[in-house]
């Protein structure tokens, strides 16, 4: 009886011993108490960097002031497979677009269907709302039937603004921005250092005389 319990005793140690191994070896192998990444891992998904955003450029007055009709009728050519803009043109998948710089937001000309989200939105095609309309239309009108994604450079759209003000004319342009603050400050600090600068000038030159005279007086001899 003695020798059966030692010999199971001795069969279970065992295989405990083995266990035990066994879960060592692989946790050096497989690194399973490690926190350890991979040095490069498998696939990475790199987002797009948001730009600044328009307030980092040059406010909408100041881009119209400068914007060309012509640069503007080169970036429209990705528009025309649904839009026409000729006076009298016909509607396609888009509305016609003479004219449209100033008129009602959703109605257009020769009964084109709008969505409700133009024809509900409100408002006329102002510049600031034909700008935010083509920098992304879906965030100007949630639920337009325009799956155009939008134009993303302010230049691109001033200039296709100015070549729609070009065809059946426009309201009139916001006026550009007037300076910054802070460079309102730097040219006033820059002024009063000037200012100071003859100041002190002005002081200097009769100190300088009264000296000369002085040193002319010393030299002189004694009657």
């Amino acid at each position: 009886m003695d020798d059966r319990f030692n010999t199971a005793a001795g069969w279970v140690l065992f295989a405990g011993i083995v266990a035990l191994g066994s879960s060592i070896v692989s946790g050096m192998y497989f690194h399973a108490d490690s926190a350890e990444h991979p040095e490069e891992p498998g696939f990475f998904i790199q987002g797009e960097a948001e730009d600044g955003g328009a307030a980092d450029g040059p406010d909408l007055g100041t881009l119209l002031a400068s914007a060309d009709a012509a640069a503007g009728e080169k970036v429209f050519a990705k528009c025309t497979a649904c839009h026409t803009i000729e006076q009298g043109g016909a509607n396609g998948i888009g509305p016609n677009l003479y004219g449209v710089m100033g008129e009602s937001i959703g109605t257009g000309h020769g009964g084109f269907a709008f969505s409700s989200a133009l024809s509900g939105h409100g408002g006329t095609w102002t510049w600031e709302n034909m700008d935010a309309w083509l920098a992304s239309p879906r965030a100007f009108a949630n639920g337009t039937k325009m799956s155009f994604a939008g134009l993303s450079k302010p230049e691109d759209r001033a200039n296709v603004m100015e070549y729609l003000a070009a065809n059946g004319g426009a309201p009139a342009k916001p006026a550009p921005a007037a300076p910054a603050a802070e460079e309102a400050i730097e040219e006033d600090a820059a002024l009063e250092g000037e200012e100071a600068a003859e100041v002190a000038g002005a002081e200097e030159a009769p100190a300088a005389e009264n000296a000369a005279a002085d040193d002319g007086g010393a030299a002189e001899p004694a009657e």
